[in-house]
């Protein structure tokens, strides 16, 4: 027993040894085929990488200042920018400003205790056009005053103390028209109504007031009202106004009783 016993233990150690060294041999055995890869970017294209990532780096923070003093400079808030304000009516403008292409609003108006002042180097011009885009009215004021395109309304036409007012249509006609009166006046001038052709004054339910202290009709007409004028009739210095009915004004040689005729030459051929 004793015998049997020895020799299952010495072959157990035999058994555990070779198993320990077959073991150690396979850890040691490597293929000789088996190759080795580097992973990550080396060399030039490392430096490359680094260079662009520099690059955009120093770009954001250039942009980046370059936003943040526009912000600055343009004074933008969460109200408007600078002087420019938006409003939920529209836009409303502190102070001075400049406008370099057409601007299109519906209405321009300043504040109550302000004026508002349009200025340019050559002129300003305010064009008025309707749904198709036509024309319907325009102003323009340049240095020879200012011209409208078309009708105009207003209360008040006025110049300033030191200045002349003139009203002229050098092409075509001056009319001036009001549903209650049209009313002329200088107050410390002369009043002066001229016209290439004719001059009209028409009053359709009411009357023509002239209120001057000395009222002068000049180159008024001599008309004739007999058949041979005599030499008296010319040499004398008192004529008396006549009035055709067509309206037309002529001078008739004063008598003691009114010369005017309606068949006066003067009235046949107005």
């Amino acid at each position: 027993m004793e015998q049997s016993t020895t020799l299952d233990i010495e072959t157990l150690k035999i058994t555990q040894e070779q198993f320990i060294l077959a073991s150690q041999s396979l850890h040691l055995q490597r293929p000789a085929c088996e190759a080795v890869y580097p992973v990550g970017l080396y060399g030039w294209r490392k430096r490359c990488l680094y260079f662009f990532l520099l690059l955009l780096m120093v770009t954001m923070i250039v942009n980046l200042a370059l936003t943040v003093w526009i912000i600055k400079v343009m004074n933008f808030s969460m109200d408007g920018m600078g002087n420019l304000q938006l409003k939920e009516d529209g836009i409303r403008l502190e102070g001075i400003s400049e406008f370099l292409s057409p601007l299109y609003v519906s209405e321009i108006q300043s504040r109550r205790d302000s004026v508002l002042v349009l200025r340019s180097e050559k002129n300003v011009t305010m064009n008025a056009r309707n749904s198709q885009g036509q024309l319907t009215g325009q102003l323009t004021v340049g240095s020879e005053g200012a011209m409208f395109g078309h009708s105009i309304e207003t209360p008040l036409i006025q110049a300033s103390a030191s200045d002349d007012l003139k009203l002229e249509s050098p092409t075509r006609t001056l009319t001036m028209e009001a549903p209650r009166g049209v009313e002329v006046s200088a107050a410390k001038g002369t009043l002066k109504v001229s016209g290439r052709k004719d001059l009209q004054l028409q009053s359709t339910e009411g009357e023509i007031l002239l209120d001057a202290s000395t009222i002068q009709l000049g180159s008024l007409p001599v008309g004739v009202y007999t058949a041979s004028t005599t030499q008296a009739a010319q040499d004398q210095n008192i004529y008396e106004v006549c009035v055709c009915p067509s309206g037309k004004l002529y001078l008739s040689p004063a008598e003691s009783s009114s010369t005017c005729q309606a068949m006066s030459n003067i009235c046949l051929w107005s």
